[in-house]
């Protein structure tokens, strides 16, 4: 058996980075002897740190290879099936997908987030999906728009993959980045460039600054997306009365056991989010994207967002939010706690329905 897995990897994004590690090490564990491929933007550096084959995904000559090799043809996770990045991202994705079907390779949308899409994008992957033999999708939202647009192919809600991390056996020392107990009550906040970003970037501010002056926190910025999200955080940390750090952590398993023990987290970042959710830590949501909107709505999570992009923030609103974050702290843990568990089983759901498209005759 030969896997082919289609995403946003190889861009040192450290959200796709863990979805893609989860992804393929749920393939190993389920498939053990097969061969797991995957269209990657540094396919020597993606080859090498997780023991997979790995294709440039900028070689059309190649990449039509790697679709002729494999057996089944994944494309996700992630949300790549949407045009608000541009028409010319969503043609890429949909593209493998077409070509894959055409193939006559088992075809599987995995796990992704579906959306935005405009007209012309609904009738891109309207028809660039027919004949999709099987597709997950991460939250309710993107089921809604997903499921209409394939109407003869079954699609099941499931969970970010993600939700199904587990954290190192041997503990990590978070000393040495300025995380030790002294950082304690900690509140980490991961950011990104988003619209609006000057009122993004003074809502966040404002933020940070009451997490610090009335309720004492310990307040760190970690960059998910590299040198971009350092730049945004850097001019979110200028805007601040308080003084906030910017941590440089090296990959998934430190950025995740700092979230574990995190109080809060003020998230931009989808699989920031994600993290709290899984491991029971209270967070402020900035719903820069309907992925963003649609996991809060999965969790039920019971607090408002900080700010939406786009929206004027009421008078004393963003000040309400934050001190009911922190005053709330274990109601909301509670209730993440319990919703991980339900998001758990939903990710392995991805796998359960590879699996029966893999059994499947052809």
């Amino acid at each position: 058996m030969r896997f082919l897995v289609s995403g946003y990897y190889g861009f040192d994004n450290l959200g796709d980075d863990a979805l893609l590690s989860i992804i393929v090490g749920g393939l190993k564990t389920r498939f053990p002897l097969a061969t797991i491929d995957v269209l990657s933007a540094k396919p020597d550096v993606t080859a090498q740190e997780i023991g997979v084959v790995a294709t440039s995904r900028w070689d059309q000559a190649a990449i039509r290879e790697a679709i002729g090799a494999a057996d089944v043809v994944l494309s996700g996770g992630g949300g790549l099936l949407q045009n608000a990045t541009s028409l010319k991202s969503l043609l890429y994705y949909a593209g493998i997908v077409r070509t894959a079907i055409r193939a006559g390779k088992k075809t599987m949308v995995f796990a992704q987030s579906v959306g935005p899409l405009d007209f012309w994008g609904k009738q891109t992957v309207r028809e660039f999906c027919k004949g999709l033999h099987a597709a997950t999708v991460r939250d309710k939202r993107s089921h809604d728009v997903f499921a209409p647009l394939v109407p003869a192919t079954a699609v099941e809600r499931t969970a970010d993959p993600v939700f199904s991390y587990e954290l190192p056996e041997r503990p990590i020392d978070l000393g040495a980045a300025g995380l030790g107990p002294e950082s304690d009550p900690l509140v980490l906040v991961c950011v990104r460039k988003t619209a609006h970003q000057s009122d993004g970037i003074a809502a966040i501010a404002a933020a940070v600054d009451r997490l610090t002056e009335r309720h004492g926190a310990r307040v760190a910025f970690v960059p998910f997306g590299g040198v971009p999200d350092a730049d945004t955080s850097t001019e979110i940390i200028r805007k601040c009365r308080s003084k906030p750090m910017l941590v440089a952590l090296d990959g998934l398993d430190a950025v995740a056991t700092a979230i574990a023990r995190a109080k809060l987290v003020v998230g931009v970042r989808l699989h920031a989010l994600i993290l709290a959710a899984r491991f029971g830590v209270p967070f402020l949501a900035i719903p820069y994207d309907p992925k963003v909107a649609g996991l809060v709505d999965d969790l039920a999570y019971p607090l408002p967002s900080l700010w939406t992009p786009g929206e004027r923030i009421a008078n004393g609103k963003l000040e309400a939010t934050v001190d009911a974050a922190w005053e709330r702290h274990a109601e909301l843990a509670a209730h993440l706690a319990q919703q991980a568990d339900a998001q758990r089983a939903r990710a392995a759901r991805n796998f359960d329905v590879l699996a029966a498209l893999v059994a499947a005759r052809s």
